[in-house]
């Protein structure tokens, strides 16, 4: 994943911006097991892959595959329910993408905060 920018936000949780349906393969073989994707479809117009064009790839590679689309300044309590309950019960390591990877970082990071 050379061509990707993946940033740390836990031991084993990294954050990405956008990914297309041919970086699967490569995140299999860089050994994650999950991807969460936090983009909605339509977002970043015609040219953003599909939710479900992705997940066919990750499937095609061998990973868990969620789809948990939010907003970019606000993510609403259920939502950051849910993105907890994903990280537990999805493998690790775990890789969660959006435009930038700064909403799946937030995101991240206020679901973790729920167990605290």
């Amino acid at each position: 994943m050379s061509n990707i920018t993946l940033q740390p936000i836990a031991q084993d949780v990294y954050a990405a911006p956008q990914l297309t349906p041919e970086a699967m393969a490569a995140a299999a073989e860089a050994g994650f097991k999950a991807i969460i994707n936090n983009r909605p479809d339509g977002e970043g117009g015609p040219d953003q892959p599909t939710s479900a064009v992705i997940e066919a790839a990750a499937v095609a590679a061998g990973l868990a595959y969620a789809h948990l689309p939010v907003q970019g300044g606000y993510q609403s309590p259920e939502e950051i329910a849910l993105c907890a309950a994903l990280l537990k019960q999805l493998p690790r390591p775990l890789l969660m993408f959006c435009r930038s990877g700064a909403r799946s970082t937030k995101l991240y990071m206020q679901a973790v905060a729920l167990d605290n």
